[in-house]
């Protein structure tokens, strides 16, 4: 496979770049602030939890907290996953065959396209920057072919932030239905959407053929945890995904299976904590960007917290962003880290993160940059 563009440049810049612009999760806790969220015996259980193996599914107790958060799953509709990338990796490697063909929406998460390139035939399917990054159904349908095994979806999107209307929703999962399709949704920012109405139902809960990807490191912001998880009806295949498993991580970090589980019961303050956040750093992201409006072109998203305005400067975002990072210490993802296999896609956009503290800092370090360059920045 080739090189995983976004964790190659971040390889060298996420923790050598004062301001990190392009941070894809929620603000973190420290421990102290998770443990001060728990119920006295779930932290008891953290602190006398055994360091020995896990149990490969997830622990028991923590896939009935995770089921909790469906609507109709229980525990055994829950795999853990050290992460979300290995729920990724095991999904595709177990339900595709070089027979196969598989249609992906562009841009999103590389993994989501670069994976099943390996294995199989694969069509993206455009998002439409002219339309808000609308998925067009017709050209979904369209790529529908005899062999297509399944579709792969990413909303709220990354890096765009786009969330399909309820209605295209719905449509998505009968055309599964109809020709008899997995639908793997990742869902790692659902619940970050800036209107309840956004908010789409869970793909697991819907179709007897979907898999719900989610982790506790986006909306929840505890990516050190390393806990993620696929939901679905469809127990066997999952069952397919713990087998594939055994020959990656095996099992889950017991500390981190408690930890999680402490998360997941105080999810609405955290999640209303991260939300809040999010609101406000978009209030300051929409005075940034209309300080220079010749320079960018911003709209803000339908969720998550990250968003890909369009740079419409001279010298191109590439080069922008290398100058930004390199003389003030700020970091965004240029238009390069999401270019696709499959499709042609935007040159010049970058990924903005907005969802912790520091947005603030990291904008101010920004002014100065545009400021000083103005003039040779302007169209």
């Amino acid at each position: 496979m080739r090189d995983f563009a976004l964790e190659v440049h971040f390889e060298k810049w996420e923790f050598a770049a004062k301001y990190n612009l392009t941070a894809s999760d929620a603000e973190s806790l420290s421990l102290q602030e998770l443990l001060a969220l728990a119920r006295p015996e779930d932290r008891t259980a953290f602190e006398t939890c055994w360091l020995g193996y896990t149990e490969g599914w997830g622990a028991p107790d923590l896939r009935e907290t995770i089921a909790g958060t469906y609507d109709t799953l229980k525990q055994e509709n829950i795999l853990c996953f050290a992460g979300a990338e290995e729920g990724i990796y095991a999904a595709m490697r177990t339900l595709l065959s070089p027979e196969d063909h598989v249609i992906v929406v562009v841009p999103n998460y590389q993994a989501a396209e670069t994976i099943p390139l390996e294995i199989c035939d694969v069509t993206g399917v455009p998002l439409d920057e002219k339309n808000n990054w609308r998925l067009d159904m017709q050209v979904l349908a369209d790529a529908v072919r005899p062999n297509t095994k399944l579709i792969s979806v990413n909303f709220p999107n990354n890096p765009t932030g786009a969330v399909l209307p309820q209605g295209d929703w719905r449509a998505l999962i009968e055309l599964c239905r109809c020709h008899d399709l997995y639908l793997f949704s990742d869902e790692v920012y659902r619940q970050l959407e800036l209107h309840d109405g956004k908010m789409l139902p869970q793909a697991a809960d819907l179709y007897e053929k979907a898999f719900s990807l989610n982790v506790m490191s986006k909306a929840y912001g505890l990516p050190g945890l390393r806990i993620g998880w696929i939901a679905s009806q469809d127990i066997p295949a999952l069952r397919r995904f713990n087998r594939y498993k055994h020959y990656l991580s095996i099992c889950n970090s017991a500390p981190s299976e408690r930890l999680a589980k402490i998360a997941l019961l105080a999810r609405d303050q955290i999640l209303d904590r991260n939300r809040n956040l999010i609101r406000n750093n978009l209030a300051e992201l929409d005075t940034f960007f209309a300080e220079y409006s010749d320079l960018f072109e911003w709209i803000p998203p339908d969720g998550g917290c990250v968003s890909y305005p369009r740079f419409i400067g001279k010298g191109g975002v590439e080069q922008m962003c290398q100058n930004l990072v390199e003389e003030s210490g700020v970091l965004l993802l240029p238009a390069s880290i999401y270019r696709s296999d499959l499709l042609k896609t935007p040159s010049d956009r970058f990924r903005i993160g907005f969802g912790r503290r520091n947005l603030g800092e990291g904008l101010a370090a920004f002014r100065v940059f545009l400021d000083r360059h103005h003039n040779s920045l302007r169209p």
